[in-house]
């Protein structure tokens, strides 16, 4: 088979999934715990509804498609992103204070990323496209994260009673070999290993993988009761609780918040002296 018609199967192949995924989603009651999951689900679907047509039809709108493709792209990037965080904070519910310190450490890992992927676009050559840079390199940063996150929950599931066959480990398994794939196929693309066309395939087929990822494990998925080890983990969540003893169900953002300000006026008072 050409390689554009498997492309045309996958693509079409993906709404039909999302359909699907949508409904089990709902019948299991998990778009209460994953909203931002479900909204990306139905932001697939809406997407396609729009992208399809204008691709066949609407043939000499090219632009009209880029506006569209682009703009679903940065849609993507921020629904990824506040579906990390939502899988985060899922796997740090027994431990509230570690889910408060994460919480905002998990905000200045943003903005870094923000800056950084400045830096990156400021240093590359020509600003031909810089809407198209922008999203791209973003959409870059966030794939690592992805796949940062399942390293993660990998290297320390059994240390933080995280059982692979929960929700949010086949959330975030599913977009790691997503971005894993992706990630390799940019590479392979951009030293000129691989066409174009070859790339996008690999990738939706990685994506389409991982659809099917979500829909075994939302099919799979049972209420379950969060067993919480007497580890690490709980510990550092009670020394946390210790310092902070005021704290009736109170954030730990404030402290640090605070700890920061004291930092600035130290340093700008040693600047003045």
């Amino acid at each position: 088979m050409p390689t554009h018609q498997i492309e045309l199967a996958l693509w079409i192949s993906q709404p039909l999934v999302h359909t699907a995924l949508a409904a089990v989603v709902v019948r299991r009651k998990l778009h209460r715990q994953f909203p931002a999951f479900f909204t990306y689900i139905l932001a697939q679907i809406a997407v396609f509804s729009l992208e399809f047509p204008v691709y066949w039809l609407v043939r000499n709108s090219g632009q009209l498609y880029f506006t569209l493709y682009w703009s679903a792209e940065a849609l993507n990037v921020v629904l990824a992103f506040k579906i990390i965080h939502e899988v985060f904070l899922d796997v740090f519910r027994p431990y509230p204070a570690l889910k408060d310190l994460g919480t905002a450490l998990f905000k200045w890992a943003a903005l870094i990323m923000v800056l950084v992927s400045v830096v990156l676009i400021s240093l590359s050559p020509g600003w031909d496209d810089p809407v198209s840079k922008t999203i791209l390199v973003v959409q870059r940063c966030v794939s690592v994260v992805q796949c940062g996150l399942v390293i993660f929950l990998l290297a320390f599931c059994k240390n933080l009673g995280v059982s692979w066959r929960r929700q949010s480990f086949g959330i975030a398994l599913g977009f790691g070999v997503f971005s894993g794939a992706q990630l390799l196929m940019f590479a392979l693309y951009s030293g000129s290993h691989v066409h174009g066309v070859t790339a996008n395939v690999m990738q939706m087929g990685a994506y389409s993988a991982a659809m099917l990822l979500w829909l075994v494990y939302s099919l799979s998925n049972r209420p379950q009761e969060v067993v919480v080890p007497v580890l690490v983990p709980q510990r550092w969540d009670e020394a946390l609780m210790d310092i902070h003893p005021q704290a009736e169900a109170e954030s730990l953002i404030p402290m640090f918040e605070h700890m920061v300000e004291r930092a600035f006026s130290r340093a700008q008072d040693a600047h003045l002296n």
